[in-house]
């Protein structure tokens, strides 16, 4: 059993939102490491600095989150892979199949698809039609 984290649940994770508490509990009992792609770490760092835009974060906060993903890393909770070229292939083909019927963003397709590859069988997200979209794909969503 693996796990593949997206950026609605890191952001969730590390810093506070209404999700934190349920992305806590679900780390408790997550199988180790958790997978996620580069890409999706530039994600996560991109939507913390878009929080600081927005007045949602502080400068503080947002190296505090770093900090404590870097060493999650470090000590093995997670396990960032490169994206994988297969999974751009593979989420080209989920978009034809699946986007005009649940309206999916190109990110949300590419996490999904960088599960599959990655041989993950679960997908920790709270983005919703993400979670329409991992399931559709045969996925365990968080």
């Amino acid at each position: 059993m693996s796990a593949y984290a997206d950026t609605s649940f890191l952001v969730s994770l590390y810093t506070p939102d209404s999700n934190s508490a349920a992305a806590a509990a679900q780390m408790k009992r997550a199988p180790l490491p958790v997978l996620l792609t580069s890409f999706g770490e530039l994600e996560w760092t991109n939507a913390l600095e878009l929080r600081v835009f927005r007045k949602g974060l502080t400068a503080a906060e947002v190296r505090t989150a770093r900090g404590a993903f870097r060493q999650d890393i470090q000590s093995g909770v997670f396990a960032v892979k490169p994206l994988p070229t297969l999974a751009l292939e593979r989420a080209t083909q989920i978009a034809g199949k699946q986007t005009r019927r649940l309206g999916t963003r190109t990110l949300d397709v590419l996490h999904v698809a960088s599960a599959l590859v990655l041989a993950a069988d679960t997908l920790y997200t709270f983005d919703h039609r993400q979670q329409k979209l991992a399931h559709s794909a045969g996925l365990k969503v968080l």
